[in-house]
């Protein structure tokens, strides 16, 4: 089997391109089609036994979302993500991730489905790095999805898939140690229930801090 794969199944009443996209984008998020990897159309059409013209849809959608990059007249190979462009990853998050936690500590309201995540990374202590990225997205997006902000959500889950992207390699070169994460997660969650605004963006923005500083020294070596 090639590195792209053969044949797609989208779920049950997807489209072929939705099935494209879905595997192109699990693949690269995974690890498996690496940074600067070539996706032609016709090489993605024939691998996935679809019509160049659903081809072209899926690497659009996924240029979109920013995991392909594309030139004019060129295929699109997958993003690589370089330090100014972490940074702004996380930069961006920090803006959007403090804001909300402030107004969440501000009522103390702590959100359920955050206090399930941490739960879960807790539990996952002492397996494999990479298993903690699904429950750390979750943690940190009910943290957003709290506070009930339609665009504010819309903006933030514009960054969701290259805020994964970061995270899986944050965790594929265990950059942070897991325990180390739910501490952090923790400490964010008891700001927020005792009602301190201040200590509970001060805990994020150094959660956020010491990925982006490892991610970016990774990147770099």
């Amino acid at each position: 089997m090639s590195a792209l794969g053969e044949g797609v199944r989208g779920s049950a009443g997807g489209s072929a391109e939705r099935g494209v996209h879905d595997d192109v984008r699990r693949r690269i998020l995974a690890g498996e089609l690496t940074p600067g990897t070539r996706l032609a159309e016709l090489e993605l059409a024939t691998r996935y036994a679809v019509s160049r013209p659903t081809a072209r849809a899926a690497i659009a959608s996924l240029v979109e979302t920013r995991l392909l990059e594309r030139a004019p007249h060129s295929a699109a190979r997958v993003a690589s993500l370089g330090a100014d462009d972490i940074r702004d990853v996380y930069r961006t998050r920090e803006v959007i991730e403090s804001g909300a936690i402030a107004q969440l500590a501000a009522s103390r309201l702590v959100p359920s489905a955050a206090v399930a995540a941490e739960r879960e990374i807790d539990a996952l202590t002492d397996a494999s790095p990479a298993d903690i990225v699904d429950p750390d997205m979750r943690f940190h997006q009910a943290l957003v999805a709290a506070i009930g902000s339609p665009r504010i959500q819309r903006a933030y889950d514009e960054l969701a898939d290259e805020m994964r992207l970061c995270m899986t390699h944050v965790q594929r070169a265990a950059l942070l140690p897991t325990a180390l994460i739910a501490a952090e997660h923790a400490e964010i969650l008891a700001r927020i229930a005792a009602g301190d605004a201040d200590g509970a963006v001060s805990a994020v923005r150094g959660h956020l801090a010491r990925a982006c500083e490892r991610l970016v020294a990774h990147a770099g070596a």
